[in-house]
């Protein structure tokens, strides 16, 4: 079994009113791949997947709540997925957080709204998802929510944690 199949707990989807999915669109040679799961697991997949990325890679980050702004280029991938590590319990309470690993070939982006986006060359993607446990859909559903910046409570924790990864990472601040 390999180590993304193994992402699903003994037990997992007993009580999940519906599967891990995610939609395949491919326009002008560029493969679009929108995850839809809960908080936790999209955060988990991130993590997983960020391992398939070259060993240099580019982050952005902008937190909503405030307007923060970061970005590094050619980081070691060993030290970004350690910060997205640390990150997830925070990012998976929150939101409200765009988070993007890219290479020149491939972007793993975490929305505001906690849904996975993948902008890449291949469809390599949706063969790793598949062995994770996701299913194919025509479409995205409907939306149960919709996120403003208004909307989002002040999290402090969350602002900590995003200011100690942009430290550890060495991002440079972006001017709003």
């Amino acid at each position: 079994m390999s180590e993304l199949s193994q992402l699903r707990p003994v037990g997992y989807g007993r009580f999940r009113p519906s599967e891990d999915w995610f939609v395949h669109e491919v326009e002008r040679e560029v493969h679009r791949v929108l995850i839809g799961t809960n908080a936790e697991r999209v955060l988990d997949t991130l993590h997983a997947l960020c391992t398939h990325l070259d060993p240099a890679i580019d982050v952005a980050v902008r937190d909503e709540r405030t307007g923060a702004q970061w970005e590094g280029h050619g980081l070691a991938l060993p030290d970004v997925r350690e910060a997205v590590g640390r990150l997830r319990l925070p990012l998976a309470s929150y939101g409200g957080v765009e988070l993007s690993l890219f290479t020149g070939d491939d972007q793993l982006s975490l929305t505001p709204e906690l849904l996975l986006v993948i902008y890449a060359r291949t469809d390599r993607w949706t063969f790793l998802l598949e062995e994770m446990g996701f299913v194919e859909r025509d479409r995205v559903p409907a939306p149960t929510w919709r996120l403003t910046a208004n909307a989002l409570r002040p999290a402090p924790a969350l602002q900590q944690a995003l200011g100690s990864a942009a430290a550890r990472l060495s991002l440079q601040g972006i001017a709003s």
